[in-house]
């Protein structure tokens, strides 16, 4: 098992293959004599649900459970709304874990009820899809959507533990393992290029040749998210790089209402034309962008943008966490492997000469 300590938190990140057997265990150790709510949506529940809350009854934790319908839409304050009345309801307290069985969705969600809860009760993730495990589950950012605005309304809150089970991506739907490797393929570009390599040469063996090499994949993921958090916890320098690709891509999201494009899909394109851009600028190392479009395309990643007008997009970006005042902190490739912070504006995505 690779337990991967979050030094920036007290946290920690268990990885192990089939280590979702021992959550109960796992949580006894860490908090005896306690409760625990559990989190989760309609489509993980029918798969992970009663295991879970059984794994918990063995170890002696009572659980109750809550189910919310899949998609982005539960990221919402009326939904918060709703899992604070099942945490009163519960009567959950200050030393009690939340747990939190899903995707990134359930993970932002429920991280932001455990954050303000009582002002903070124990959160445990326990991430079912790659998007989740390689990206979202980790760092201690939480939020819900707002207005159309992706991740508006948040807060930085650690989880307790998280624990990685490749095994359980097993379950994933095509769409929902292809919205994981956009993120994979981030973490390769701006500081990995072994891994860029590592993701070059299994891609032509689909699936199954990614899976062969997964507990490479997470814990090389894993590693680089930790190594950027501990320097910026609260996301205001270094921690950006994290956001390469994202720009575009939530732009893309709430102009389709998040019903178009998965996180992952969106996050690709962005990456995509973020660099053919950038490398026409002369800004970025000349063939970066054909072996990373080669990459995306070999990995059955989307590459276009979707028909949305110009103006839309702008002004989408306009309300980016990472725009502030007229200055867009852009995140660019310098070349495979690194990257760095551009001061630009969201017009580097439309210029007219291009």
């Amino acid at each position: 098992m690779h337990a991967l300590h979050m030094t920036a938190s007290s946290g920690e990140v268990l990885l192990e293959s089939g280590i979702f057997r021992d959550v109960g265990t796992i949580l006894a150790r860490h908090f005896p004599r306690s409760r625990a709510a559990v989190i989760t949506d309609d489509h993980v529940a029918p798969l992970y649900l009663s295991p879970l809350l059984e794994t918990l009854s063995l170890a002696g934790i009572p659980a109750s459970a809550h189910v919310f319908p899949a998609g982005e839409s539960a990221k919402s304050l009326a939904c918060l709304t709703e899992l604070y009345g099942f945490l009163q309801e519960n009567r959950m307290t200050r030393t009690d874990p939340v747990i939190a069985l899903g995707g990134g969705v359930i993970g932002d969600l429920t991280g932001l009820a455990a954050a303000t809860w009582l002002r903070g009760v124990p959160l445990v993730q326990v991430p079912t899809t790659l998007l989740a495990q390689v990206d979202a589950s980790l760092g201690g950012k939480t939020a819900v959507d707002f207005q159309g605005v992706k991740n508006l309304i948040g807060t930085f809150y650690q989880p307790s533990l998280v624990f990685c089970d490749p095994c359980m991506l097993r379950t994933l739907s095509p769409a929902q393992w292809r919205n994981g490797l956009g993120e994979v393929v981030k973490y390769a570009c701006i500081g990995d290029p072994d891994l860029f390599t590592l993701l070059e040469e299994a891609a032509p063996r689909g699936r199954e040749g990614l899976m062969k090499r997964i507990d490479t994949l997470l814990l090389r993921c894993i590693e680089q998210k930790i190594r950027v958090v501990e320097q910026d916890v609260r996301d205001t320098g270094i921690r950006m790089i994290l956001n390469f690709g994202h720009t575009l891509a939530h732009a893309l999201e709430a102009c389709q209402n998040f019903e178009g494009l998965s996180h992952g899909e969106a996050v690709s394109i962005g990456m995509d034309r973020t660099t053919r851009l950038s490398e026409a600028r002369g800004l970025t190392e000349k063939g970066t962008w054909a072996r990373l479009h080669q990459l995306l395309t070999s990995l059955c990643l989307e590459t276009e943008l979707p028909p949305i007008p110009s103006s839309a997009l702008l002004s989408a970006m306009q309300m980016d966490k990472k725009h502030t005042g007229r200055v867009l902190h852009l995140i660019i490739l310098e070349r495979i492997g690194a990257c760095r912070i551009l001061d630009t504006s969201p017009s580097f995505f439309f210029d007219p000469a291009d």
